[in-house]
């Protein structure tokens, strides 16, 4: 960064030096300019913008990283778990699945919230990862919530929505349960995941009935609870397993060295259909809709699925160069520029994917205002490059 900083400042102080020389600008004038501009380039590492996408190596090493139990026990995992599970990689490597970015997406909300990353297994075992999953007996999404259990964890259900099929909403829901789950059983996430199946009242039951509590519990060994839940626990260890093993193929791995785009939630606008946002952010419009299955028409307030977007770059009109006065140009540029920062005009270079609704909403200001400033109707087809001017709403 040092080094790069360098180069800016001789660039800088060479190009200020090369104008003075050909205009008599004062040294003084331009060097104190080309300092302000230096100054404004981010020297620290968190000002740069966020990553859209990271190398798909990058999500399966966090989620070892945060794994409670990070080594393969292949005594105590059941070889037909293994079967079943043995396709999480391939699926994990195909990029036209969303198994990946969905999956690099709840390992980053497990990790925010401090949980084990056992938890990020838990949709790979209820829906495979699908987040559209429905079960004839009730449950549905990514975590397959049954609808009591989703209303009690804040997820939205009303007439035509479903909020266990957003992504979204079901997996914010999902982590508050596990934490609330971890934190009762003191840490251990074999009694948490055991309650995630069968509910937290028979794990408190079957700990009773077995003389343990949370410190000294030995999950396998509980009494009066289903084999399914017993299995649960055996489900997620050999899926752990699998993946760890498939860390030595070397065709998986080439697969998974590839960008993933940043799944993020992203608030829809009210009124606007998924598919007219996705079509203003210039996304997959096919893959938006199948990350989000809950979102079948306008819902105010619903939150989207979607990979990270652009920060938006703030519209600035670029410095301009200091002239001195001389007797034939008696300060005409310095005019110019006070004329322009008095106006209070904006500018806008319309970007792949942008339309007149998503840039008024960007600036604050109405869609009526900015086609009539740019003398455009309603069914103005924007093209990049276009320059749209407006008023500053400030």
């Amino acid at each position: 960064m040092k080094r790069h900083l360098s180069v800016a400042l001789g660039l800088l102080l060479g190009a200020g030096s090369g104008i003075a020389a050909a205009q008599s600008i004062p040294a003084g004038v331009g060097l104190a300019q080309n300092l302000a501009a230096l100054n404004r380039l981010p020297t620290d590492p968190a000002a740069l913008p966020a990553p859209l996408t990271r190398n798909g190596h990058l999500i399966l090493a966090d989620f070892r990283d945060g794994l409670a139990a990070p080594q393969c026990d292949s005594e105590a995992t059941n070889p037909r778990w293994r079967r079943q599970f043995a396709h999480a990689p391939t699926r994990l490597g195909n990029a036209e699945d969303d198994a990946l970015p969905l999956f690099g997406y709840v390992v980053d909300e497990l990790r925010t919230a401090g949980l084990p990353t056992e938890f990020a297994l838990i949709p790979f075992v209820e829906s495979g990862y699908r987040p559209g999953a429905r079960n004839a007996n009730g449950p549905a999404g990514l975590w397959q919530f049954i609808a009591t259990t989703a209303r009690n964890h804040r997820v939205p259900m009303e007439k035509g929505y479903d909020g266990r099929l957003s992504a979204v909403e079901s997996t914010q829901a999902a982590v508050r349960y596990l934490k609330t789950l971890y934190g009762m059983f003191g840490g251990d996430w074999q009694l948490a995941v055991m309650a995630y199946n069968a509910g937290e009242y028979r794990i408190l039951q079957a700990l009773r009935r077995g003389g343990m509590n949370a410190q000294n519990a030995r999950p396998a060994e509980l009494p009066g609870l289903s084999p399914i839940t017993h299995a649960y626990v055996e489900k997620l260890h050999a899926l752990a397993c699998v993946l760890e093993q498939a860390e030595q193929e070397p065709e998986l791995m080439a697969a998974l060295d590839r960008p993933v785009p940043i799944l993020r939630g992203h608030s829809l606008p009210a009124g606007t259909t998924l598919a007219e946002w996705s079509a203003a952010n210039a996304l997959d419009a096919t893959r938006i809709a199948r990350l989000n299955p809950a979102l079948t028409g306008k819902r105010n307030g619903a939150r989207v699925l979607a990979p990270a977007l652009p920060e938006p770059e703030p519209d600035r009109q670029p410095s301009p160069v200091v002239v001195a006065a001389t007797e034939s140009e008696p300060a005409s540029a310095a005019a110019a520029v006070a004329t322009v920062a008095a106006t209070g005009t904006q500018r806008h270079t319309v970007r792949r994917g942008e339309s007149a609704w998503s840039i008024a909403r960007r600036h604050g200001i109405p869609l009526k205002v900015l086609l009539s400033r740019n003398n455009l109707d309603a069914n103005a087809v924007l093209k990049p490059g276009m320059v749209l001017r407006f008023d500053d709403p400030r």
